[in-house]
C-alpha cells in the first residue's frame, strides 16, 4: 500500500519521497507505480506526459531521516504493533516540528502510536483502502489527543488527492475493519466447517449480496497475515470471542500460505 499512497500523492502534485528498508524493495515499488500509471494512460485517465511528470515528483529513500522537511509523512509498514512504534519514535525524531505523523494502519490504535512521540495531537490515522489509486475512501482516524487542526488538515489533504474522507474515533479495528473481517472471519469458518468451498461462499457473497469481490478472494489481496494480525487485535481489545480468529486462518498464516503475496490463499495464483 504504501507505493499506491506515494502514487497518488505525487500524481496530485506533491513532492514524495518514498522510503522502504532496501534498494531492491523501492526499486520494486517504483516498477509498480509505473506499471499502474501505464494502465491510467491506457485507460485515458491520465496522459503519457502526466505520468512522466508524476513519476518525476518521486524520490526515494533507505533511511528514516529522509523525512526531514516533510509536511506530511504516512507510514505503512507492516501490522505490528512494535514496528510501528520504532518507526514512529524515529520519525518524531527527524520530522519538522510541524510535521504531521499519519498511519496507514489497519488496526492499531493511534492513541497508542501517537504516546511513542512528543507531538500526540499531530498524529492522525490515513487510512487508505487498496488499491489505492482505486478506492475513493480515506478513513480517518483521531487518537484521544489529536487536535481539530490536524484531523482539518488531513481531511482537506484527503480531498486534495480525490479521495473521500471520512472522520472516525480510535477504536480496535475502527470502522472499516471491525465490520470487514468479522465478516471474512465467519466466511473461512464456513469453509473450515464444511459449509462450503471458498469459491461457493464467495460466489454466494457476490451474486446475493452483491459484493464486487467475494470475501476469500479479498482476504487474499489483503493478505492472510494482515487479517489475522487485526482480528487478534480485535480479539485482544474487545475482549469478545465473536472475533476470536478461525484455526483455520492462524493454520494458513503459519504454513505461509497469505494470498497473492505468496502465491497462494485461499485460491492458488501460481502461474
Amino acid at each position: 500500500m504504501g507505493n499506491g499512497i506515494a502514487h497518488v500523492f505525487a500524481q496530485a502534485g506533491w513532492d514524495t519521497t518514498l522510503i522502504d528498508v532496501s534498494k531492491d524493495a523501492l526499486e520494486k515499488a517504483l516498477a509498480t507505480i509505473g506499471g499502474n500509471l501505464d494502465r491510467q494512460v491506457k485507460k485515458g485517465t491520465v496522459t503519457a506526459d502526466q505520468k512522466t511528470q508524476t513519476l518525476s515528483r518521486i524520490t526515494t529513500d533507505t533511511m528514516l531521516s529522509g523525512v526531514a522537511g516533510a509536511e506530511l509523512v504516512v507510514e505503512a509498514a507492516t501490522e505490528h504493533p512494535q514496528t510501528k512504534f520504532e518507526i514512529f519514535k524515529t520519525i518524531d525524531q527527524h520530522a519538522s516540528p510541524s510535521a504531521i505523523l499519519g498511519s496507514n494502519t489497519s488496526s492499531i490504535s493511534i492513541t497508542t502510536i501517537a504516546a511513542q512521540t512528543r507531538r500526540a495531537a499531530q498524529v492522525i490515522g490515513m487510512h487508505f483502502m487498496n488499491p489505492v489509486p482505486v478506492m475513493q475512501l480515506v478513513e480517518v482516524i483521531r487518537g484521544i489527543e489529536t487536535s481539530d487542526q490536524t484531523t482539518a488538515r488531513v481531511i482537506d489533504v484527503s480531498k486534495a488527492l480525490g479521495k473521500i474522507p471520512v472522520e472516525v474515533n480510535d477504536a480496535p479495528g475502527f470502522v472499516s475493519n471491525r465490520v470487514l473481517m468479522p465478516m471474512i472471519n465467519e466466511a473461512v469458518f464456513c469453509v473450515e466447517q464444511g459449509v462450503a468451498t471458498p469459491e461457493a461462499v464467495d460466489t454466494v457473497m457476490k451474486l446475493g449480496m452483491n459484493h464486487p469481490l467475494g470475501p476469500l478472494a479479498l482476504a487474499d489481496l489483503i493478505g492472510l497475515d494482515v487479517c489475522l494480525a487485526i482480528m487478534q487485535v480485535l480479539h485482544r481489545d474487545l475482549g469478545e470471542d465473536k472475533y476470536r480468529p478461525s484455526p483455520l486462518l492462524v493454520k494458513m498464516v503459519a504454513a505461509g500460505r497469505l494470498g497473492r503475496k505468496s502465491k497462494r490463499g485461499f485460491y492458488d495464483y501460481r502461474g
